[in-house]
């Protein structure tokens, strides 16, 4: 959730006050317990769709008659915007928020009726595709019922009223309070109901970082008990990993921003994927993009921000260690950005070169061994070439299956040979631009070629 550009920063604040919200021995206690993400998640790409803008209709129904193009693109599990209904006390824009939920039992009626969701739901689990569902843990809409009914349940500033969360623009919400047990018992049964009734698999969790491990871990103990589950961080925490399978790379998205406007060196990626390394636990995943919601609305398209570097930066997020994102319209090139609280509908052009684009690369992360996520892939090594501060070539390796990847993160031709170690075998060039692999390379300007080996 970001209805601003500050978000970034607002991230330190937000772990201060949950740091400072929780004792060294709690901190101590999440380590337990370490959760196994589910196997149908370790080929997986992530598709997030904003149902409103999804269609002219904006409903369940029309996002669910796309769900055999999605498979057909390598797609295998949907993360669906808040489907909730929006709070109309102190609504931004017209339509408002999904983000400001206004009851958590019950669906957005711009998108349909539950039995509509459910449908959505039955034909994803038929086609083999999963859902899951974004979660406002942090905070309600000003008119949720349960300020009348559970006042408790809420901070309160000096004066006695409720109150936005914390150091945020976000005046259509109000801070939970998760100080008060009660409020830990009423959200887990809402998180367990979308599961129980629905068989949802999973949740992204909003601000995952302002809410209390503790809960997150607890919720995910029970929802566990229901059926095993995905659960998606929208945070890069490492305290937070006993709860949740995967999280966001933030740091890396605005590292490439900063590549793709000639401020940024390729060794910082190296620099990341070390501390990540270290820092998290072994099958973490990492969920990269080049664009979400977020970016869109508020910090420009990925053509806006990379420029044409996108299919570079795209071939990096789709092979690398982490799961890969797509934000819906980006596998067409869709080049808008979309408004947050007004009804603005994606022009989809299908017959865009993107659409093969991504296709491909999503079909080759779920069939090939080396780019399983986490623990169940292969490593990524960086191979050294003679030009390594333009060129960032690395190899990913499961057994005898390679992919091998050469990206030129720059506006210049570079001319160049792979100077380190490349594992053995015979090589098919993805996009059919080389017959096979050679040491010697000369890429035009954010040019990229991507090899797989055939043994």
């Amino acid at each position: 959730m970001s209805y601003s550009k500050f978000l970034p920063l607002f991230l330190f604040t937000g772990l201060f006050l949950f740091s400072f919200a929780c004792s060294t021995e709690e901190r101590q206690s999440y380590q337990d317990p370490a959760f196994t993400p589910v196997e149908w998640s370790r080929s997986a790409t992530i598709y997030e769709v904003n149902v409103r803008q999804f269609s002219e209709e904006g409903t369940f129904a029309k996002v669910e008659e796309q769900l055999p193009r999605l498979k057909e693109l390598g797609i295998d599990i949907l993360w669906l915007m808040p489907v909730h209904p929006i709070g109309e006390v102190e609504r931004k824009g017209t339509l408002g928020s999904y983000y400001s939920v206004k009851d958590y039992f019950d669906v957005n009626p711009e998108f349909g009726t539950k039995e509509d969701f459910r449908s959505l739901v039955e034909t994803a689990h038929e086609l083999e595709m999963r859902v899951i569902l974004d979660w406002v843990a942090n905070h309600t809409a000003w008119d949720n019922p349960l300020t009348e009914t559970n006042p408790e349940f809420f901070e309160r500033d000096e004066e006695g009223n409720f109150m936005p969360p914390y150091g945020t623009d976000w005046s259509d919400v109000i801070q939970l309070n998760f100080n008060n047990p009660d409020v830990h018992d009423y959200m887990i049964s809402a998180l367990r109901y979308w599961v129980e009734e629905f068989n949802i698999d999973g949740y992204r969790a909003d601000v995952a970082y302002l809410v209390p491990t503790e809960f997150w871990v607890r919720a995910r103990r029970e929802l566990d008990s229901i059926k095993p589950v995905f659960m998606l961080a929208e945070a890069h925490t490492p305290e937070l990993h006993p709860a949740f399978d995967m999280g966001y790379w933030w740091e890396m998205h605005h590292l490439w921003n900063r590549i793709a406007r000639g401020e940024g060196e390729l060794s910082e990626i190296d620099q990341l994927i070390a501390d990540f390394r270290r820092d998290f636990p072994e099958d973490t995943f990492m969920m990269n993009f080049i664009t979400n919601h977020d970016e869109n609305s508020w910090a420009g398209t990925e053509f806006d921000r990379m420029g044409d570097g996108v299919e570079a930066f795209a071939v990096m997020m789709s092979l690398m260690e982490g799961m890969p994102l797509i934000y819906n319209g980006q596998e067409t090139g869709f080049n808008r950005m979309l408004e947050f609280f007004e009804k603005d509908p994606i022009d989809w052009d299908f017959d865009s070169p993107f659409v093969d684009f991504y296709s491909t690369l999503f079909h080759l992360k779920r069939e090939h061994p080396a780019l399983q996520n986490g623990t169940a892939g292969g490593p990524m090594l960086r191979m050294s070439t003679s030009a390594d501060e333009a060129i960032y070539a690395f190899s990913r390796s499961r057994d005898d299956n390679h992919v091998l990847a050469v990206i030129n993160f720059s506006d210049q031709e570079q001319v160049f040979e792979i100077t380190g170690k490349i594992p053995f075998g015979n090589y098919v060039e993805l996009f059919g631009q080389e017959e096979t692999f050679a040491t010697f390379f000369s890429l035009p300007a954010w040019g990229y070629r991507v090899f797989v080996s055939t043994n």
